[in-house]
């Protein structure tokens, strides 16, 4: 099969599409044919040597696809040759098959076309994973996501205006801004020219973000922790602006807040499904019901897969860029 490998690190003209074996399946798994795959952050930490994937995993890029099941594991229940799915992995998805947890699957759901399903599996889950299992959003509650206008940023907004919360975004334009307005943001900060702590109090009159889904890291450590709620949860998912910061202690224990961290890739595979589980339970009816949609910025052959990876790189999309296989 055909696969875009790294047969070395660094910018995005390292993709190499290259001939290799099909993998072969476990009992617990399914072998896909990838119809397409979705381009992440990850993966182009992953191309830059920063991201290595988990042992015992592909080293071949992406971490989400959607395509047809052709194989079936002799233990797999509920799934069949020929249904359409989409599917979490921890690599693999740059490539025409991938070898996949059967726990790991999802259908296609109703509505979606089986190219744009790709942009699913890996945003809904982390945000999922995160807004609720982890942070516990509530109706009534304010959420500040930084960079409201990413994959993961545009799945939040609706995920998070579905539970009943009111949702804040930081983002670098005013199209950025107006996209996540349009998808349910009612605080809109452009982090360019706006102080987000002064912004987010005073459009809560001093309150704070009950929870703050960060992007960032190191950087905004010291701003998030002061723009917490009392009793606030900041849930840090990325390390865009450095991986070292300083923590104000004093603050935080005023605030009685939370600071986690937490990544998806490397859960092991019983975690992974349980929140592909919840996921499905709870999130597809809000994509089959059409209050959830992924937001698409281009779709490039798998071919073209660096210039993907250059649209990605340059910071000017707003939703998910994916590969067609």
């Amino acid at each position: 099969m055909k696969a875009i490998t790294l047969p070395s690190f660094g910018g995005p003209e390292v993709l190499t599409v290259s001939e290799i074996p099909t993998p072969g399946i476990g009992p617990d798994e399914v072998l896909v044919r990838v119809v397409a795959a979705g381009v992440n952050r990850a993966d182009l930490l992953q191309r830059q040597g920063h991201y290595p994937p988990p042992p015992g995993e592909s080293d071949i890029p992406g971490l989400e696809v959607s395509g047809i099941v052709v194989q079936v594991g002799s233990r797999v229940a509920g799934w069949r040759e020929g249904d359409q799915v989409c599917a979490l992995l921890a690599g693999g998805g740059y490539a025409e098959h991938v070898a996949v947890p059967a726990g790991q699957l999802l259908p296609v759901p109703a509505g979606t076309s089986l190219v744009d399903a790709a942009a699913l599996p890996e945003v809904t889950c982390t945000v999922w994973s995160n807004l609720v299992m982890t942070a516990g959003l509530r109706s009534g509650e304010t959420l500040l996501v930084h960079g409201g206008s990413s994959g993961i940023g545009t799945t939040a907004i609706q995920i998070a205006r579905s539970l009943g919360a009111r949702v804040a975004v930081t983002a670098g334009s005013g199209a950025k801004l107006e996209r996540c307005r349009e998808l349910g943001a009612s605080i809109l900060i452009d982090y360019k020219q706006q102080d987000f702590v002064e912004e987010l109090r005073a459009a809560t009159d001093g309150r704070g973000a009950d929870v703050i889904l960060d992007n960032m890291g190191a950087k905004y450590l010291p701003r998030n922790v002061a723009a917490l709620a009392t009793g606030g949860r900041l849930v840090i998912i990325g390390m865009q602006g450095g991986v070292k910061g300083e923590l104000d202690i004093a603050t935080l224990l005023r605030k009685r807040g939370t600071v986690v961290a937490t990544s998806l890739r490397a859960r092991p595979r019983d975690e992974k499904a349980a929140i592909v589980a919840e996921v499905r339970e709870h999130v597809w009816p809000l994509v089959e019901a059409g209050e959830l949609a992924p937001v698409i910025h281009a779709r490039f052959p798998a071919r073209e897969a660096a210039r993907a990876h250059e649209e990605l790189d340059r910071g000017t999309h707003i939703g998910k860029v994916l590969l067609t296989i």
